[in-house]
């Protein structure tokens, strides 16, 4: 027992130090609740009173209201104030009430009218027996509600401008301002006849015209629109031609306010000037505007034609509108027959029939007639032809040179004939030996077509050329090889060197060449030559 460790059993916890925790308290006391509740109560039943009093005719003010309510929440906040122990809980209790109070204050009311009173006579009293005058509303239209509404805006307005205008001093009062107001746009009824007399006055200005033509026609084959030019002429200028080195007496632009005749003469007499405005108006001379030569895309292009063809319809329109063209006639075919002719169609059925038939080969031949008009003729065909193949060769000339291997086949010199001929282009075939040189001159176009009949379009493969063997001289037996088809060079010069096309056989290559050299291209034979030699030393 003695080697048992000893406890000191009086030492003191570290729980002793703490205060024991009291019983929680009730925020509200049950008497305190049953008095709130008694409260309320109190102010619920006071405004069902107060209410009851407004729909029985007496007049309650709001403020009233508030102070009857204000009382009784005053009464109850002295019942049930707090006791002084526990000070917290009166402040959550006030608090409560207040929003108790606001919560009620925000009912809604209902409101309604005023019962309506009538004396013995029958007429409308007030509570006081005063005799009460009602509005009586009338009905009207809107347009009178409108002008009443655009008086008061406009008096508001001026009101405001006036206001505005006496306290700036820079604004004389003088003044009148006239407020912006837009023109109202009102019904105007044409009278009878006005279109009648419109359609008359431009079927007489159509009628003259024609006869104005008519009479100058004659006269132009008579002679005497020529005669008559001369006289008046003769009449216009005058006797003394002036020169150009002649200084005038009295300047042209003086001469509209001088009253003399010269200046002296006007110093001499010290009288003010005349004035003499005689061709002097107030008109302004605007020049015809000149549409721009722009370039219009398809689309631009569309809309015009159509803007033309509508203002083309529209004058169609109003000439028929107004007499100067008759209507046109209603388009009959045996499919709208009934439906166009109606009871006429039912009337005679064979007659309308044959009216019908006999329009439909009237439209027919007015058709083909005007195909007919429109067709072109051989020459202007040709024209057209010839305008489409042609092209402009005034900013450059386009040049080919081609070499051919053999050229002896007559079927191939005629498709190159033929086709620089139709293709309206320039230039000479030499023919010589290997080097066969063709020289073509004309547009981009043109070339690119010959080009192509050149180069693909003929079969220069169909033509085999007999060659001797360099390698053996004593073999007698040839080898064959194919015709072919080089493009030499291709380019732009400034003006065309030869005519029309033709073939020129040369016996040897000095000749060939001064057939150039007559032209002033003799560097076309040489390009030629120089590659003909250099593709025979490579094989």
């Amino acid at each position: 027992m003695s080697n048992l460790p000893s406890y000191d059993l009086a030492r003191p916890s570290r729980f002793d130090s703490m205060q024991p925790i009291r019983p929680s308290q009730p925020l509200l006391t049950p008497e305190q609740i049953a008095q709130m509740m008694s409260n309320a109560h109190k102010q619920i039943e006071e405004k069902k009173r107060l209410k009851e009093l407004r729909d029985s005719g007496v007049i309650v003010t709001n403020n009233d209201e508030k102070n009857h309510v204000s009382d009784i929440n005053s009464r109850s906040t002295i019942e049930s104030a707090p006791k002084p122990v526990a000070l917290l809980d009166g402040k959550k209790i006030a608090e409560l009430k207040a929003q108790l109070q606001a919560r009620i204050a925000n009912l809604p009311s209902e409101r309604r009218p005023t019962p309506l009173i009538l004396n013995a006579e029958g007429r409308t009293v007030d509570q006081s027996g005063k005799e009460v005058q009602l509005i009586q509303r009338m009905p009207t239209l809107k347009a009178n509600i409108r002008a009443q509404k655009k008086e008061q805006y406009i008096k508001l307005n001026h009101e405001k401008l006036s206001s505005q205008i006496a306290e700036n001093k820079f604004v004389d009062t003088r003044l009148e301002n006239k407020a912006a107001h837009r023109s109202r746009k009102l019904f105007r009824f044409h009278e009878k006849g006005t279109f009648e007399s419109i359609g008359k006055k431009l079927r007489t200005k159509a009628q003259l015209e024609l006869l104005q033509k008519d009479i100058a026609q004659k006269a132009k084959t008579t002679g005497i629109s020529a005669a008559a030019r001369l006289a008046l002429l003769s009449s216009i200028v005058p006797k003394k031609q002036s020169k150009e080195d002649d200084i005038p007496v009295v300047e042209w632009w003086d001469g509209f306010i001088m009253k003399d005749s010269c200046y002296e003469d006007c110093i001499l007499n010290q009288q003010e000037p005349k004035d003499k405005f005689d061709g002097i108006t107030q008109l302004i001379e605007h020049p015809i505007q000149i549409k721009p030569p722009l370039f219009l895309t398809k689309k631009e292009k569309k809309k015009l034609r159509r803007q033309n063809r509508r203002e083309a319809w529209k004058e169609k329109q109003e000439k028929i509108r107004l007499g100067l063209e008759p209507p046109p006639e209603p388009k009959i075919k045996m499919s709208n027959m009934m439906r166009v002719l109606g009871q006429q169609a039912v009337q005679d059925p064979t007659k309308i029939e044959a009216h019908v038939r006999e329009q439909i080969m009237k439209r027919q031949k007015a058709h083909e007639e005007n195909n007919a008009a429109r067709k072109l003729t051989g020459e202007q065909k040709k024209q057209k032809k010839i305008r489409k193949i042609k092209e402009d060769t005034n900013t450059g000339v386009y040049v080919t040179v081609y070499r051919v291997l053999n050229l002896n086949n007559p079927a191939k010199k005629f498709k190159i004939e033929a086709n620089i001929k139709q293709l309206l282009m320039t230039g000479v075939v030499v023919i010589y030996k290997n080097v066969n040189v063709v020289v073509v001159e004309g547009g981009p176009r043109q070339q690119r077509k010959f080009k192509r009949l050149m180069m693909n379009r003929i079969k220069w493969s169909d033509d085999v050329l007999p060659s001797t063997s360099t390698t053996n001289q004593t073999s007698e037996t040839e080898n064959k090889t194919e015709n072919k088809c080089f493009l030499v060079w291709e380019g732009l010069v400034k003006n065309r060197a030869f005519g029309e096309v033709k073939f020129k056989i040369s016996p040897n290559e000095s000749f060939a060449r001064e057939i150039f050299k007559n032209h002033r291209v003799e560097h076309y034979w040489d390009l030629a030559y120089s590659i003909s030699i250099l593709d025979s030393a490579e094989t």
